[in-house]
């Protein structure tokens, strides 16, 4: 007897191959009907006998696609119809639905046989793709996702192309960015005043030239990158000039995992997410005998590797046959580029030469930044392969936007049960990085129908995104505004990775918060959940002489220390660093510390671990955000089997517990007249703290009764640090919170900020 089902799926369920699975599984069970795309979902009627279409309905949950994410599948069974084929109809677009969309996807493995097979008419074409692999969220621009709203509707498909591209049973059956030699996008190889390059082959010019030391711009999937031979230091070094990098660790691409394992030590997760669909940048131990460059990154024992995600980086790196710097094609903190015109307008001054192609990006997209802790994988920059597939929440949300904060800035925006944050938008310390996060938020709000009601922002007033949203105060009478405290901001993001909406003991250690005092926070002990938080302890208050200039020049922050801690006589205990400190510039520390002029008080522990590096002579200066914490972090490593602690005393006052500082730094001074190794005076530093987290985490889950700790902040990207909190809070009977799907850094603020929002917005002063 035959029966009707009505179906609709939902999730990632376009781009993906399903119409096609969806089809074949129709004739495998001999069913008739139809499946279309709409603006919301995939719809689907299937006619045919009850255990068919029971069959076919297990099947399409359990066995889709290898890219498709089955958010939701309903159905309803009605009277038979007169259905005698099943067949794929024409895409509809429905107002104000949307639909979950793909992030870009890496070369599959069918595509990588074609583009090495010299027989195949894809051969050595660098912009094969197919419905399992390829641009997706860089080259939309509106739903439903078909080739007219991509950037790919300028090029029409030769008639091998649309015969693939019609089959439901071809493996590219509407891959919108389908395409070939003879009509699809090409390469263009242009110096760096964008005249063409006269050559038989463009890519292995490109990388001959890249052998001989040059610098090539490539345009990627969300933009440029910058590309040189990362085992000749001296063109690492020039890049670095040019870049206007002088320090700052640079990522690197190789060929196959094999040659990832020549220069890393590969764990089985790390390998499992280099070759991952994802396929992002992985920070991986770094080798001894590794002929990268230790220019690539300076003084540290990780190496951020990536295997090559899109045709064009596989054939480059086999016909280079040398591991490549990829690093994003931008000047200093500026976005990345992402138009050709642009690209050599912006980068003509680093890049000699441009690897350039007519496939337009609508959306610019960073490569993601991953480790693996454990069995965990953390996202320090979220972007590439991630985004924008959603956060799922444990509530129906309102429509909100998060704005973020000033560094490694994202917004969110949440509605129904997802919290979409965005890819990474970059430090907002400029106009274009500005307009790369109106522009995106623009896309996304378009994207996923989104017209927020509510817009959350950091307590800090020189932010942009706050200046941002207090403009928009100005503009919008029916929107309510909500200012967000940074570090609740951070649990409560920590707390929405897990999927826990109940109250936790909330450990957010970063370098910069506006604290709800007036104060900088930085060391933050709470219970906290969605609606608020109680400040439980926090790191002892201290001077920040210069306020930014002390961030940048983490002695100044020593000698506050040394000078609200043990006084004068610190300065006079010949120490090493201060050698190098002329006395003039001291005096006027110490006057400025006096009189309080631009002198904030901070419990940021950023600000201790500057101190602390300065302190020893590690770092007293600093080219990139966090390098003096990451140097102290790095030199732990060596002092293998040290076991001893710097005290950290808890002091109760006015009702909350502070970690005093006082014995540490004078444990500190008593090491390095004894002449103590810096690598051990770092070990016991990190073993002492992650002895203190415990205590403050103890003492507050016997006040509040909470067991369970969510640990966030830019701090806990120090591995050595992360690892020692985790192991003594579990053996303490803790349950413990860390990152998986949003960075733990202030990548993650305007998740919390969007749901924080979503429980206390209130109306516009």
């Amino acid at each position: 007897m035959l029966e009707l089902a009505r179906i609709n799926a939902r999730g990632v369920v376009q781009g993906v191959g399903f119409r096609p699975f969806v089809y074949r599984l129709a004739s495998k069970y001999n069913l008739k009907g139809w499946v279309y795309n709409t603006s919301e979902d995939v719809k689907i009627e299937v006619q045919g006998e009850r255990k068919g279409i029971e069959c076919f309905l297990l099947e399409l949950q359990d066995n889709a696609p290898p890219l498709a994410r089955i958010e939701d599948i309903s159905a309803t069974y009605h009277l038979p119809a007169d259905y005698t084929t099943f067949e794929i109809r024409r895409s509809t677009a429905e107002k104000n639905k949307y639909q979950l969309i793909s992030p870009d996807i890496a070369t599959c493995q069918a595509c990588l046989k074609e583009i090495f097979d010299p027989e195949d008419r894809r051969y050595h074409y660098p912009f094969t793709n197919c419905t399992n692999c390829g641009p997706r969220f860089t080259i939309i621009e509106d739903i439903p996702y078909d080739r007219p709203n991509t950037t790919m509707r300028s090029f029409k498909m030769c008639p091998e192309c649309q015969v693939e591209y019609d089959n439901p049973l071809d493996r590219r059956f509407h891959a919108q960015p389908n395409a070939c030699p003879e009509c699809g996008p090409i390469l263009e190889l242009v110096n760096a005043h964008g005249d063409r390059m006269a050559c038989s082959d463009i890519i292995t010019t490109a990388a001959q030239l890249l052998r001989s030391g040059k610098i090539i711009a490539i345009k990627g999937l969300g933009g440029f990158l910058l590309a040189c031979d990362a085992t000749n230091e001296k063109v690492v070094e020039l890049l670095r000039y040019r870049k206007r990098r002088p320090a700052k660790p640079l990522a690197i691409m190789v060929a196959d995992i094999d040659e990832a394992k020549r220069h890393c030590y590969v764990s089985e997760g790390e390998e499992k997410l280099l070759t991952s669909p994802q396929s992002p940048i992985v920070l991986m131990r770094w080798k001894p005998d590794s002929t990268v460059s230790q220019a690539v990154a300076p003084n540290l024992k990780y190496l951020g590797g990536m295997l090559p995600y899109t045709p064009l980086h596989h054939i480059l790196l086999k016909e280079t046959k040398l591991p490549l710097i990829m690093t994003s094609g931008n000047l200093s903190e500026e976005p990345i580029a992402k138009d050709n015109d642009e690209a050599i307008r912006r980068l003509s001054g680093i890049a000699d030469y441009f690897l350039i192609h007519n496939r337009n990006i609508y959306a610019k997209y960073d490569d993601s930044v991953t480790i693996i802790e454990g069995d965990n994988i953390q996202l320090t920059r979220r972007a590439r392969g991630y985004a924008p597939y959603p956060v799922h929440l444990t509530f129906k949300a309102k429509q909100v936007l998060g704005c973020g904060a000033q560094l490694k800035n994202t917004f969110c925006l949440t509605k129904d049960n997802y919290a979409f944050l965005s890819q990474h938008i970059g430090d907002m310390e400029n106009l274009e990085t500005m307009e790369h996060f109106e522009n995106t938020l623009n896309l996304y709000k378009k994207l996923f129908r989104i017209k927020p009601e509510i817009i959350a922002y950091d307590l800090h007033p020189e932010y942009l995104s706050t200046k941002y949203a207090l403009e928009l105060a100005g503009q919008f009478s029916n929107i309510k505004f909500t200012p967000i405290q940074h570090h609740h901001a951070h649990i409560v993001s920590c707390m929405v990775d897990n999927g826990v909406d109940a109250p936790v003991i909330g450990v957010a250690l970063d370098g910069t918060g506006y604290g709800s005092d007036g104060h900088v926070w930085g060391a933050e002990f709470l219970v906290a959940d969605y609606h608020n938080f109680k400040r439980m302890g926090h790191l002892q208050y201290l001077p920040l002489p210069g306020g930014e200039a002390a961030i940048k020049r983490p002695y100044r922050t020593a000698i506050g220390y040394l000078l609200n801690l043990l006084g004068e006589n610190a300065l006079g205990s010949d120490l090493a660093f201060l050698r190098a400190i002329d006395n003039t510039e001291v005096e006027l520390l110490k006057r400025q510390i006096q009189t309080g002029l631009n002198t904030p008080l901070t419990s940021s522990m950023g600000r201790l671990f500057d101190a602390v590096s300065a302190l020893i002579g590690l770092r007293g200066e600093i080219d990139y955000e966090a390098q003096a914490a990451i140097e102290l972090e790095m030199i732990a490593y060596d002092a293998v089997g040290e076991t001893k602690a710097y005290p950290f005393p808890i002091i109760e006052q006015n009702g909350e517990n502070i970690l005093n500082l006082r014995e540490l730094f004078s444990a500190i001074i008593s090491d390095l007249k004894r002449k103590n190794s810096k690598a051990n005076i770092s070990a016991k530093f990190h073993n002492g703290l992650s002895q203190a987290i415990l205590q403050m985490c103890q003492i507050i889950s016997h006040e509040s009764g909470k067991t369970q700790v969510a640990l966030s902040g830019g701090v806990f990207q120090n591995r050595l640090l992360l690892r020692k909190v985790i192991s003594n809070l579990s053996s303490a009977g803790f349950t413990v919170l860390t990152h998986s799907q949003v960075p733990c850094n202030d990548g993650g603020i305007s998740l919390g900020q969007a749901v924080i929002a979503n429980f206390t917005a209130e109306p516009k002063a």
